[in-house]
């Protein structure tokens, strides 16, 4: 019997492995080979058979790989930390009533009971499984792009810049699909009797403002995500290469999956604490912004203060975020895994294109 017929069966959809288009290939791609896992019974009549081929680096079932993992781990981190979010965002909005994070607690639980903490989860879980499936799946294209460009030896020279200039590229498109879902998250949030959720709080807002009421805050949503996500993706993939150049015993190659899992937490989690350090002013005004009909920039610094920009709901989010960030890398990287290929950090962009060049 063949080893094809011996092969435990998958769970992976196996669109995700097409290897028939060539778009965004180089001539001579890396390849790495799907490795059988007996996720079920070989007997199971819900078994998807795994496809007997390779999944190519930077084929367009790789970039489907990651659009998937992105969206996956955007929208379920983003949505399981709603009440965190629903804390943060009142007490940026009215400091002068949520004072810190035991009286927001208090006062949430006082005035809306436990329903108080759901709130804004369905645009939360739209706006922001939309937002990882670009964030994820352009960056990897443009940190492949960028690295074709300046070529194998600068791309390793100069890596953190292909790293900051991908995931920003990645995060314009991202923040534009985010947009409108953050609008009406933050009026449910902030403002009881506003809306229900979604269903009700979107057609209200367009009533109300137009369709231009829904982007009014993606200047400072970029203000916001695009130095977090800079910092999020550039840092991450410096502190994966460093954990397994000094802190691991092995190479990367030799470490189990889950293993290498647990240094992608690892690294999402310090990356995390940079991020929402960097973003937290940004983040401060695009809550403001969304509360307040009319507000402008200048409104929200004579509102809230220069200090309490730069520190009102900090440490909850260093919390939220650095949990939030760690959490993301896992569930991305662990769909990636499924998939048979590599986690993502501990190598220089051009690592899996050197061979093909020396040839």
């Amino acid at each position: 019997m063949s080893e094809s017929s011996d092969s435990s069966r998958s769970l992976i959809p196996s669109f995700l492995y097409s290897s028939n288009h060539r778009l965004f290939q180089s001539p001579e791609p890396a390849t790495t080979q799907i490795r059988s896992r007996p996720l079920i019974s070989p007997t199971s009549s819900f078994a998807i058979p795994a496809p007997n081929e390779k999944v190519e680096m930077y084929s367009p079932a790789y970039y489907a790989a990651c659009t998937v993992g992105g969206m996956l781990s955007c929208g379920i981190t983003h949505t399981a930390v709603t009440p965190l979010d629903v804390l943060k965002c009142n007490m940026q909005i009215d400091p002068t009533k949520y004072k810190n994070i035991t009286s927001a607690f208090k006062t949430t639980i006082k005035e809306q009971g436990l329903k108080g903490f759901t709130r804004g989860w369905s645009p939360t879980l739209i706006g922001y499984s939309a937002q990882g499936a670009f964030k994820y799946g352009l960056y990897e294209f443009a940190k492949k792009y960028y690295s074709d460009i300046v070529g194998p030896e600068y791309a390793v020279k100069y890596k953190t810049l292909i790293y900051l200039a991908g995931s920003a590229s990645a995060e314009i498109v991202a923040d534009v699909a985010l947009c409108p879902m953050e609008a009406v998250k933050v009026r449910v949030q902030t403002q009881p009797g506003f809306a229900r959720g979604l269903s009700d709080g979107l057609p209200k807002i367009i009533r109300s403002e137009g369709v231009r009421g829904l982007f009014k805050g993606l200047v400072p949503l970029w203000g916001r995500q695009i130095p977090y996500t800079m910092m999020k993706f550039a840092t991450f993939e410096n502190t994966v290469e460093l954990i397994y150049k000094k802190v691991m015993p092995t190479p990367k190659e030799e470490c189990s999956e889950s293993v290498q899992l647990g240094v992608s937490f690892a690294g999402g989690y310090i990356a995390g604490i940079f991020c929402a350090v960097i973003s937290h002013p940004a983040d401060n005004l695009v809550s403001f912004l969304n509360n307040s009909k009319g507000a402008t920039v200048a409104d929200a610094v004579k509102r809230l203060g220069l200090m309490g920009l730069l520190t009102r709901g900090l440490p909850l989010r260093i919390f939220m975020i650095g949990t939030l960030t760690g959490a993301q890398w896992v569930i991305y990287d662990a769909v990636k895994v499924l998939a048979g290929l590599p986690t993502t950090g501990g190598a220089s962009p051009a690592t899996a294109l050197a061979p093909a060049v020396s040839a």
